[in-house]
């Protein structure tokens, strides 16, 4: 223990608090990974004969499945780059020594020295409420790393910072179980939280892996530019999905969950009064409000880009800049007097707001609810799940972290919605904010980084600099710390020791 009731930040990452959300054992990930049992290849093409991972040169060229996926990376470099030379003249960028920004080399996609390797499975049922009947999610997340032989002889593999996972349906409604009798939801939890290994997620099958494929999401640190003369430390992160399309046996490019064109729409009006007039409706203002919402396509992006590091406050974060008044903006999308007015509506119904309870709520669920958004809250630079590398030797594997403080201080909430579904009832899905957990009266991450001990993100206004804001009052620092600002923001700051 330190500074009396404030536990260290490790102490939550050595709880058993994945059990049955996540796998993370890095001798069991090896053991799958090197098995072949679940690599991309193997998923996507089940008839293979070989029991080996296919290298980047071979996965993108023999997997008809994927055809679409390079070009449409090869795309959003293009328009990254001539953005960039656009607002950035004087600088230089490119993959290799000698650039001021150094793109991610894209050889390495095409290369037979690297390839996808497993790297996590993280159980996601927590979002059935986008399809009931496949009661929600299981995400096989893989990180590419490249192999080479050195001088000597010896073998060495580094990884590279991209993630592809593959997203499956926790269940097809078509599956049964060896008595011939439907899978349910609560049984597939029960799986995961009985066994908490890979049995879970497998169980047994009595349909094609191809008709429990939903989509593909990637995640590549599409450039890193060291601080120097001209600029701060800045990394960019490319987010795509692609959906997977079962008649054609494809993945398509496709539109990002709650990933917003703010572009798009402030550039036209029309766009622009339909987004707003949806989404302050009394009944998508309360989804929006629990974290539920999903934003109808025409008002989304297909690619996003999240830079960071990042503020910590909503107003100094990338994707939504200039949709709220207040934002250095003089049109903005949504004006104080929209959200206070569509707040009295809602309330004027019946319908209460469990986060969402100031115009600074509501900026900053409009921020954390797209995938930018949410990748530049309490990330690991981009990532949420960087995963984890059992590449490198035991000695050194214990200080590896595989996921985000935003990702460990979920599994609590997301424990509790399976805990709901193995016991056959309704699971409650929402959830907070990005920078604090939803804990449900669980005191499991009391005193650490991801709820109020040292770190924590806090409301800045409960330390007496300023009136409370609603929407934040609950994010309070442990006894012995307080909430100290860290960053441009007159809002949020965090949880630190007190200073005499």
């Amino acid at each position: 223990m330190l500074f009396g009731s404030v536990m260290s930040p490790s102490a939550a990452e050595n709880a058993p608090l994945a059990r049955g959300t996540a796998i993370t054992d890095p001798d069991l990930l090896r053991k799958l990974d090197q098995s072949d049992a679940l690599s991309i290849s193997r998923l996507l093409q089940p008839e293979r004969n070989a029991n080996v991972a296919l290298t980047s040169d071979l996965l993108f060229a023999s997997l008809p499945q994927l055809k679409a996926i390079p070009p449409a990376i090869d795309a959003e470099f293009d328009r990254y780059i001539a953005q960039h030379k656009a607002t950035s003249p004087s600088e230089t960028i490119g993959a290799g020594e000698g650039f001021d920004v150094q793109l991610f080399d894209r050889a390495n996609l095409k290369s037979s020295s690297t390839r996808f390797v497993l790297a996590g499975i993280v159980n996601r049922m927590d979002r059935a409420y986008v399809s009931e009947e496949s009661c929600g999610e299981i995400r096989l997340i893989y990180r590419l790393a490249r192999f080479d032989t050195n001088a000597d002889g010896s073998k060495s593999a580094t990884r590279l910072p991209m993630t592809f996972n593959l997203v499956m349906k926790a269940r097809n409604a078509h599956q049964t179980d060896g008595d011939g009798k439907p899978v349910t939801c609560a049984e597939v939890a029960r799986r995961w939280l009985d066994h908490g290994d890979w049995q879970g997620l497998i169980g047994s099958r009595t349909v094609p892996y191809d008709a429990m494929i939903d989509r593909i999401e990637t995640n590549i640190q599409i450039s890193i530019a060291p601080k120097s003369a001209l600029h701060d430390f800045r990394s960019d992160y490319l987010l795509k999905v692609f959906k997977y399309d079962a008649s054609t046996r494809t993945f398509e490019e496709s539109t990002l969950e709650n990933q917003i064109d703010r572009d798009r729409i402030l550039a036209d009006d029309a766009l622009r009064h339909d987004f707003k007039a949806w989404l302050l409706t009394p009944e998508n203002l309360r989804e929006f409000d629990r974290g539920t919402v999903l934003i109808p396509e025409k008002f989304l992006a297909r690619a996003a880009v999240a830079p960071t590091p990042a503020g910590l406050d909503a107003s100094t974060m990338q994707p939504e800049f200039g949709m709220v008044e207040g934002e250095g903006k003089s049109d903005p999308v949504f004006t104080d007097n929209d959200v206070v007015g569509a707040l009295k509506q809602a309330a004027a119904r019946g319908i209460s707001m469990e986060n969402i309870r100031s115009v600074a709520g509501f900026q900053r669920r409009l921020d954390d609810v797209t995938c930018s958004g949410c990748h530049q809250t309490r990330g690991i630079g981009g990532f949420h799940f960087p995963g984890v590398d059992w590449l490198t030797d035991k000695a050194s594997n214990s200080t590896i972290v595989p996921a985000s403080p935003h990702f460990v201080g979920d599994q609590l909430r997301r424990r509790d919605i399976l805990t709901a579904f193995a016991a056959g009832k309704r699971p409650d899905f929402s959830r907070g904010f990005a920078s604090r957990p939803q804990t449900r009266g669980n005191q499991e991450l009391a005193g650490t980084e991801y709820q109020d001990g040292w770190g924590a993100h806090c409301s800045l206004q409960n330390a007496g600099s300023g009136t409370p804001d609603k929407s934040f009052t609950s994010w309070t620092c442990a006894k012995g710390l307080t909430c100290q600002a860290a960053a441009a923001s007159s809002r949020i700051g965090m949880c630190f020791i007190k200073t005499r």
